[in-house]
């Protein structure tokens, strides 16, 4: 009996089929069965899919999870156009099945993308398309060319929306058959977002000018600023934006043909609201990105823009010791850069001349330990790549505190990028260089891990799974051999666990309440 009577021979038994599917990793061998048999529904298309058959099941079994691939795969011959067309070239690609295998078993949120617009096969798989990463004047100069098409502000956003999309999947693609490096990954995704950022905030100024009548072409006196992993240029796949909106002066008035004459306070707090809701908005073609306001002065409670004297104001009186970590990665990404600039300068004394002693200190070990508990409660102490145990915050928080402490008679460890960083503290004799090294190949892990969990379902996720099935599938997804599940679950956890004490080590060592932040070596 061969492969291919699953598909040309009179219908098999239960335990036939069971025989010729069992060492391609499947668990429910009836479900890939009628898979199959879906795919096959007519005679022509049934032949032409049992000649490629064996390289078919073979990627599906190199897959992080052979029975989703094969369901996915089963939607996507459904969608496609001509399914004897698609199955030629299937069947001249062998390369594509390989493609199409690792992204169905490892991403429903990029199967679902290439069901909805099968097209995308064709680009996604092409190898000019693949070995090369997109750059940010490259896709603001489309962007803009496309959006100049486009008349009303509902069709531009949609058409932003559309854009993620297909990029999403681009990245995801590069990123699972490790044709980029993990900080590649990281640069491209911050770079999508700025870019797409930027668009909303020239379509969402261009639709309140028109909605105020103001006799300005556009408003140079606003800007937007990344904050968080954006600004440090290292977004998650799925990540909130941590963002800031910033204008000018109080003293400025938007003048309209319509009303006279706008208070800049309300006009720019009416183009923040439009921005944030032209970005977090879901409609039939998906939303941009979930925006978080929380590090703007006063938090929730705050305005949702403040001029640069509101914000000097504010930080001169009231700003707290995780402000001044929070602001190192300040960085403007849409509106007028200059005055992010500006803004950047202004907040460098609040930043690096305040002391840092003692109570700062404290107050990070407050911030840290109301972390834990919060993490304990949840029990994922162990399993939370983000806050958990030695986990990315304690790597952030290393650099950070660091950088704080020592930013000012130091001012080239200023830097945004947590690697970067790190790379800076170990030629700045702040860290040793095995600490360097340990942090350093911890920081891409864990980031590794966490955008991966996170690709699954375009979901802001941080804990690894609880249950080896999921666990093995996530292994896999990193390049951990497709042995068996028990073993390569088993292999990652180690390496995990590894990684997580090391870093934590580190942590407890800078951090001890014994002594000083850390002494020069």
């Amino acid at each position: 009996m061969s492969l291919k009577d699953l598909l040309l021979a009179p219908r098999l038994n239960p335990d036939e089929v069971a025989s010729l599917l069992s060492p391609y990793g499947f668990r429910d061998y009836a479900m890939a069965d009628a898979n199959l048999q879906s795919m096959a529904d007519d005679p022509s298309a049934r032949r032409l899919l049992a000649e490629f058959l064996e390289e078919l099941l073979l990627s599906l079994s190199e897959s992080a999870d052979p029975d989703r691939a094969l369901n996915y795969f089963e939607r996507f011959t459904r969608a496609a156009v001509n399914r004897f067309h698609l199955f030629s070239y299937f069947k001249d690609s062998p390369r594509t099945l390989g493609i199409l295998a690792t992204a169905f078993g490892s991403s429903p949120y990029m199967a679902e993308i290439l069901i909805r617009d099968p097209v995308y096969l064709y680009w996604v798989t092409d190898s000019q398309t693949l070995n090369r990463q997109r750059k940010k004047v490259e896709m603001g100069r489309d962007l803009a060319r496309a959006l100049k098409t486009i008349a009303t502000t509902e069709k531009r956003l949609d058409f932003l929306r559309a854009f993620k999309r297909k990029e999403m999947l681009h990245l995801g693609v590069r990123d699972l058959l490790r044709l980029c490096t993990v900080e590649e990954t990281l640069v491209a995704l911050s770079n999508l977002a700025e870019t797409l950022i930027d668009a909303t905030c020239k379509v969402c100024e261009e639709e309140m000018l028109r909605q105020c009548g103001a006799g300005l072409k556009k408003t140079s006196n606003f800007t937007v600023l990344g904050m968080g992993k954006l600004g440090g240029d290292e977004l998650n796949f799925s990540s909130d934006v941590d963002l800031i909106y910033l204008y000018a002066s109080d003293q400025d008035e938007i003048e309209t043909a319509n009303s006279g004459r706008i208070n800049a306070a309300e006009y720019y707090r009416r183009l923040s609201q439009k921005i944030t809701t032209a970005l977090s908005d879901f409609t039939g073609e998906g939303y941009l990105y979930r925006v978080d306001l929380r590090l703007r002065p006063e938090g929730k409670l705050g305005n949702i823009a403040y001029s640069l004297d509101g914000f000097r104001r504010y930080y001169q009186s009231r700003g707290e010791t995780w402000e001044r970590l929070a602001l190192l990665k300040a960085w403007p990404v849409a509106g007028n850069r200059l005055l992010g600039r500006k803004f950047i300068e202004m907040v460098r004394s609040f930043i690096y001349e305040k002391p840092f002693d003692n109570q700062a200190l404290d107050d990070l070990r407050k911030i840290k330990q109301k972390i834990d508990r919060k993490i304990t409660l949840r029990q994922q102490r162990r399993r939370d790549v983000k806050l958990g145990f030695g986990g990315i915050r304690e790597i952030e928080l290393i650099v950070q505190a660091l950088q704080v402490s020592y930013g000012n008679p130091i001012p080239q460890i200023r830097e945004r990028n947590t690697i970067k960083s790190l790379a800076l503290l170990c030629e700045y004799k702040l860290i040793s260089s095995e600490e360097h090294t340990t942090l350093r190949e911890a920081y891409l892990f864990l980031r590794d891990v966490e955008n991966k969990l996170q690709m699954v379902n375009d979901a802001q996720t941080h804990a690894i799974p609880a249950e080896n099935e999921d666990l093995s599938a996530c292994a896999r997804m990193l390049g951990y051999s497709a042995d068996s599940k028990q073993a390569t679950a088993e292999r990652f956890l180690s390496d995990y666990y590894l990684h997580t004490d090391r870093v934590n080590v580190i942590f407890a060592n800078i951090f001890s309440a014994d002594r000083p932040l850390r002494f020069r070596y």
